[in-house]
């Protein structure tokens, strides 16, 4: 039996990994990113146009700051109450929730965008109230009719999206089980694989 030529053989490709926190630096910068400059794009642009209309105005554009939390909520709060709570509190908040993801090498790299794209949302929109007096700025507005959503922006999309993320990845709550069942394997090839090695 003849010998396989040298040219046929080719080492084992090794599967490119990202570590869970590069990943999560990368959603974090670019989620912050994208809310920020399309902030600016909107400040620049809306300031003083009034609304504007696309699609049938199914999509609107509309430039307001936002000095409630979701769609204006805790907006009539006083000035200093508001921001106690919508910088100080909610900092502390994206903090503690960085923290345990940093801590928590066994979520998905699913679960980690997912947190990333909340936290990041949250920075961003603390950036504003920071830089805006307590304001957020928000710019559009979703509908058909007289059914349409509130006045939002880019930072609100990533939190949502992350947040719908979190409620359908399964490792979220128990991200220990996930890392064993990812790496290892189901249990019948873990036993399958330890009867061999007795053999």
């Amino acid at each position: 039996m003849c010998p396989l030529p040298l040219t046929s053989w080719k080492p084992p490709m090794k599967k490119l990994r990202i570590s869970n926190a590069a990943l999560l630096a990368l959603v974090l910068s670019t989620s912050v990113g994208c809310d920020q400059v399309t902030k600016i794009v909107a400040r620049e642009h809306l300031e003083g146009v009034g609304r504007l209309s696309y699609l049938g105005d199914t999509f609107r554009l509309v430039l307001i700051e936002n000095h409630g939390a979701f769609l204006g909520m805790g907006s009539e709060m006083p000035a200093g109450l508001r921001t106690a709570i919508f910088v100080g509190v909610v900092s502390l908040a994206l903090i503690a929730f960085l923290v345990w993801i940093m801590r928590t090498p066994g979520l998905s790299r699913f679960s980690v965008v997912a947190a990333g794209l909340v936290i990041g949302g949250g920075i961003g929109n603390v950036i504003d109230r920071v830089l805006f007096e307590g304001g957020v700025t928000d710019f559009l507005n979703l509908g058909i009719g007289t059914l349409r959503t509130g006045i939002f922006n880019v930072a609100d999309v990533w939190i949502m999206l992350g947040a719908a993320m979190m409620l359908v990845s399964r490792d979220t709550w128990a991200p220990d089980k996930a890392e064993g069942s990812e790496e290892d394997g189901p249990p019948e090839s873990r036993d399958d694989a330890e009867r061999a090695l007795q053999t």
